[in-house]
């Protein structure tokens, strides 16, 4: 056995360890009776304790330096495996593995406690598990090491080469170029008939819908299956096992049917990665903000479509006759389509969603640098939601407890999000100027033409390629905001009637 596959079969072996983990991880969200979350818990620390001691052993060291010795060539898949495998190991062998044990043990702790706290809308509850969190926080970014800003460490697990001045600049310009598009349409008036989303739609049908548009869109369920989680996700064991997860509520169809497309999105990109990464550290998304750009290209560029609605209103009516028997496609389409600026992150619409992002960001970099106190959260959500978007909770869980992702330690992940919404616009230009078939397929309900253009160009890399790299290999620009305004400019002022300059 030479070296190189020495180290596939160690980093193999380290793999195994994260997939076991993530099913544990899962099998909480979706099967697993409450009684069980505190050993749980233990048993989560042990196997993530575990994988980390594997992957930073120090035979891994050895084979990498070997093999940098000889000078790999970048492009090729062993280059870019040796690569990246350096970037993870020298992050990694700075957190020492009591460090892991501690941060799943209070991870899991947190996670309960968010749950009981956003049931009972109390924060207090969740409180000293979130101070703990940020504490974490702190002591990870310490340990991994920065330049200028403890966030950047944060952030460049989800987006590698990320930094929160860029961030800044880049949420700067899009709520300058955003907000007068909302303020227009708020000024319009509600030009939709937002009722018939909350009429009867049984679940069991929702659910039939949503697995059949799914299909459509590449899922089958020979690799995947959909589960219903709190907390709508994705998660995948290898690329021949995804596990996708939505919530649904009878009277209000888009809570299911977008979730089960969105999260869609994602299982598809980690299907899509070539064969020969398995069980690598190649073998996932380049990032979390091109793992996004998935998600909300078959959630909104897709799904929220007329085009789409007008291919599948007729099944769609079919599976509900009474609940739609006065309405047809174009009204579902303004419908799921209504701009309103409201209090839930992952029910907003395409025109606000970004300044929930936004909120959420200034306030973990705030609660990181110490300028905002864990106590003083709340207050400063809520007033950060009527000066952006008019609105104010009425209570926690409608209000700081709506997201489990703080509770998870995730704090860095809430940007990626908006990077994705740009990403996606500027994704799907380029497939459409590079293959005519994909827009001819978007129109006729036939995706995959799109699926194979994202295949070639996006998803079989997995992360060969670094997050800047692959937008300009896939796109032949930098990122940017300018598809992405454009495209909500153009969609809504047709919604709403604006005539905007």
């Amino acid at each position: 056995m030479n070296s190189l596959e020495e180290l596939r079969v160690l980093l193999g072996q380290a793999h195994d360890l994260n997939a076991a983990a993530s099913l544990l991880s899962w099998d909480q969200e979706t099967m697993m009776p409450e009684e069980g979350a505190r050993v749980r818990g233990l048993q989560m620390a042990t196997v993530a304790s575990l994988a980390h001691e594997r992957f930073t052993s120090p035979r891994i060291e050895a084979l990498l330096a070997e093999l940098e010795a000889g000078s790999p060539d970048p492009e090729t898949v062993d280059g870019a495996l040796v690569r990246v495998t350096r970037r993870d190991y020298d992050r990694a062998t700075k957190i020492p593995s009591e460090f892991v044990e501690e941060r799943t043990r209070a991870q899991n702790e947190a996670h309960h406690a968010w749950v009981e706290a956003r049931r009972e809308s109390d924060f207090a509850r969740f409180a000293p598990h979130l101070e703990k969190m940020f504490d974490l926080a702190r002591r990870y970014a310490d340990l991994v090491g920065y330049d200028d800003h403890p966030y950047d460490a944060l952030i460049d697990d989800y987006e590698p080469e990320a930094r929160v001045s860029e961030i800044r600049s880049v949420f700067a310009d899009l709520r300058e170029r955003t907000q007068p598009l909302l303020r227009a349409i708020v000024a319009a008036g509600d030009a939709t008939d937002y009722g018939l989303l909350t009429r009867e739609f049984p679940v069991d049908v929702q659910r039939a819908f949503a697995l059949e548009v799914a299909a459509d869109l590449g899922l089958r369920p020979g690799f995947s299956r959909l589960d219903v989680s709190a907390h709508p996700f994705q998660t995948n064991f290898s690329r021949s096992d995804v596990r996708v997860t939505t919530r649904f509520d009878p009277h209000y169809f888009p809570m299911s049917l977008f979730g089960t497309w969105h999260e869609t999105g994602h299982g598809m990109y980690e299907r899509g990665v070539a064969p020969e990464l398995e069980r690598t550290p190649l073998s996932a998304g380049a990032s979390l903000g091109v793992h996004e750009s998935q998600s909300r290209m078959f959630e909104n560029l897709v799904g929220r479509s007329r085009a789409f609605w007008q291919h599948y209103f007729p099944r769609f009516r079919e599976l509900f006759p009474d609940a739609l028997a006065d309405v047809d496609a174009e009204a579902v389409y303004r419908a799921v389509n209504r701009v309103q600026p409201s209090l839930i992150r992952v029910e907003a619409d395409e025109v606000t969603y970004n300044f929930h992002i936004m909120l959420r960001f200034e306030l973990e970099v705030a609660l990181l640098e110490g300028r905002l106190r864990v106590s003083e959260l709340p207050e400063a959500w809520n007033a950060r939601m009527a000066e952006d978007l008019g609105v104010t909770p009425g209570n926690d869980a409608e209000g700081v407890l709506q997201d489990i992702h703080w509770s998870a330690g995730l704090i860095g992940y809430f940007p990626t999000y908006s990077l994705g919404n740009l990403l996606s616009v500027q994704l799907l230009e380029a497939a459409k100027a590079q293959d005519p078939a994909v827009g001819a397929g978007l129109t006729s309900g036939q995706y995959g033409p799109l699926l194979e253009w994202l295949r070639t160009n996006v998803h079989r890399y997995g992360r060969r390629f670094s997050p800047r790299e692959l937008t300009l290999r896939a796109t032949g620009r930098p990122l940017s905001a300018d598809a992405y305004v454009t495209y909500l400019t153009e969609k809504y002022s047709d919604v709403y009637g604006l005539k905007l300059d």
